[in-house]
């Protein structure tokens, strides 16, 4: 797939399926919890964690080959370029949707920024490069337009 085709936008119901996340910072955290907001069950794989305790199941060590079998999908973001790759790798070769927040060519799906509002939800995602900056100003006025249905 080329660059400039776009990508289908794929709603699913995560209500208890198994979601792994690699990491423990930041984006790692964020994307636990949103995951965790649509109903999947989460294990986290990291030797810190700096998101909320919730319901989410954390592995307090590094990565290590196994820790995807079983999942529904997967999401690698690490600070660490080498697991990362790794992450990526196992699930596509277990066939488990993989997400790679410093690689987009390694991703099989794309995490978005989650709008919710008047009973909607919507995804943002920016398909130029890794244009973060041009995905949060799509979100915020889809937000915006969202909050307008309440």
């Amino acid at each position: 797939m080329t660059q400039n085709t776009p990508h289908f936008p794929l709603f699913v119901d995560l209500t208890g399926k198994r979601c792994v996340v690699v990491g423990g910072g930041p984006v790692a955290a964020r994307r636990a919890d949103i995951l965790a907001r649509f109903g999947a069950v989460i294990t986290v794989v990291s030797p810190v964690w700096g998101g909320s305790a919730g319901n989410i199941q954390w592995l307090r060590r590094p990565y290590v080959p196994g820790d995807l079998d079983g999942a529904y999908l997967a999401v690698a973001a690490t600070d660490n370029r080498d697991v990362n790759r790794q992450v990526g790798r196992d699930a596509r070769a277990l066939g488990i949707p993989v997400t790679v927040a410093d690689c987009r060519d390694e991703c099989t799906f794309f995490f978005p920024a989650v709008c919710e509002g008047g009973g909607a939800v919507a995804g943002v995602v920016s398909l130029e490069g890794n244009d973060h900056q041009r995905a949060a100003e799509a979100a915020r006025a889809i937000r915006t337009a969202l909050e307008g249905l309440d």
